[in-house]
């Protein structure tokens, strides 16, 4: 067999590399390419803060209370149609949230200007002060009478998917509604199509709201009103 000669080949530290074969920037270009990423970084964290500040604090969902917190989307999406009903410097217009804090928080945040009124069962939002009045749909309205038809638009997620929850907030908003022009948006079940046409004449939103906690019951939104372009639209009829 022939012998394999490596006299000539060199080892690995015995390789030499030429520094004047690396390929070097110019100074212009190296000034231009450290001051890209700075930018680069002054938007991620510019992003962050952002972000953190957007962000709205609520209380944890008690499940005991059928409690479902909307995801971030839902919430800002419901709160800009609602000071958009407003008319922005609308100061008569009041604005009642029966069992949807978590709109409440983000109308407040978005449109601080407006008059929101928190209807709750659960007594840990009495941190909102006087815009929160307990609620017990049970007794839809036993309600504090300065409240009786002054409110222009009224947000509805009645607690459970039934039908004797939905009628019983049915009568909440009848109570609440001012006569003549008034709004109502109600956020509940897929399984409450019918019933929310045939208790308050309303049809459902192309928009569909999402939780926080990835509900298995597909929701969905309905109005009395027609939303034009916004919410994704009447869902038109088959």
């Amino acid at each position: 067999m022939e012998e394999l000669r490596v006299d000539n080949c060199p080892k690995n530290d015995d390789v030499v590399e030429d520094d004047d074969d690396r390929p070097m920037l110019s100074s212009q270009a190296l000034a231009a390419l450290q001051e890209f990423f700075a930018e680069q970084t002054q938007a991620v964290e510019t992003d962050r803060t952002e972000t953190e500040s957007e962000t709205v604090a609520l209380v944890s969902e008690d499940w005991r209370l059928s409690q479902f917190w909307y995801d971030a989307v839902t919430a800002e999406t419901v709160a800009k149609e609602v000071v958009s009903l407003c008319g922005g410097a609308d100061s008569d217009c009041r604005v009642a949230c029966i069992a949807c804090p978590t709109l409440y928080a983000y109308l407040k945040k978005m449109g601080p200007d407006v008059s929101a009124q928190l209807l709750e069962f659960d007594k840990r939002f009495e941190q909102y002060g006087t815009d929160f009045t307990f609620y017990d749909y049970n007794l839809p309205e036993d309600l504090p009478l300065e409240l009786k038809h002054t409110f222009r638009v009224i947000v509805a997620d009645p607690p459970y998917l039934s039908k004797e929850c939905l009628e019983k907030v049915s009568q909440t908003t009848s109570f609440l509604a001012r006569p003549g022009n008034s709004y109502l948006l109600l956020l509940t079940g897929e399984v409450q199509k019918d019933r929310a046409a045939e208790l308050l004449g309303l049809r459902p939103c192309g928009f569909r709201p999402q939780h926080s906690s990835k509900l298995g019951n597909e929701f969905r939104l309905f109005t009395n009103y027609d939303p034009g372009m916004r919410l994704g639209g009447w869902e038109q009829e088959n």
